[in-house]
């Protein structure tokens, strides 16, 4: 399987139709779900007609999907993915990060590691100038990975949950990174 990109840890890769017994299982544990939609699994028909087909979308602006299947580097063992994907199809300037890992994968700094990989691959080759991330305020650990990937609190706001889900009443909150400040980083740390 090609792969897109390849940290000490991770490969990054396409996802293929026969990653979707992966995604099932990923989306069926209700702690992974627990701040996407309360805790609630996805069906087999809903990861083959909706999930399956969003991840594997390639978008033009990028060259790329805006989604990719994470497994460990050395056993090859699923351990969930990264999203890098544009908010306007049609241009690059501004991609959305997000993540979603197996719980055997928390708190391993998998999550850290392959964001600021993207991160470095957006702005050093894909054109990317801003990189935004969101989450519900009450999501400690990803926010805390947001941090450590190198983005910075924006802004907090209400999203339009169609239902109400435990902690969705304290809101949200977005982060960002912009090519500026990548690069100032970037040079402190040569």
């Amino acid at each position: 399987m090609p792969r897109f990109l390849e940290t000490e840890r991770l490969a990054l890769r396409p996802f293929t139709d026969a990653d979707a017994e992966r995604l099932f299982a990923l989306d069926d544990d209700p702690e992974v779900m627990r701040f996407i939609n309360g805790g609630k699994p996805s069906s087999h028909e809903t990861i083959q007609a909706r999930t399956l087909p969003r991840l594997r979308h390639h978008h033009p602006c990028l060259g790329t999907p805006g989604y990719w299947a994470a497994e460990e580097r050395a056993g090859g063992e699923f351990l969930g993915w990264f999203e890098f994907r544009p908010l306007d199809e049609h241009d690059a300037a501004v991609v959305e990060l997000g993540y979603r890992l197996n719980r055997a994968a928390w708190g391993k700094g998998y999550a850290t590691e392959g964001s600021r990989t993207l991160i470095d691959k957006g702005f050093a080759d894909l054109g990317v100038e801003r990189i935004t991330a969101n989450t519900m305020a009450v999501n400690v650990r990803s926010r805390r990975v947001m941090e450590k990937a190198g983005l910075v609190f924006l802004r907090n706001f209400t999203g339009d949950w169609p239902e109400a889900i435990e902690g969705s009443e304290h809101g949200e909150v977005e982060y960002e990174l912009t090519r500026t400040a990548w690069e100032r980083i970037s040079r402190r740390a040569r």
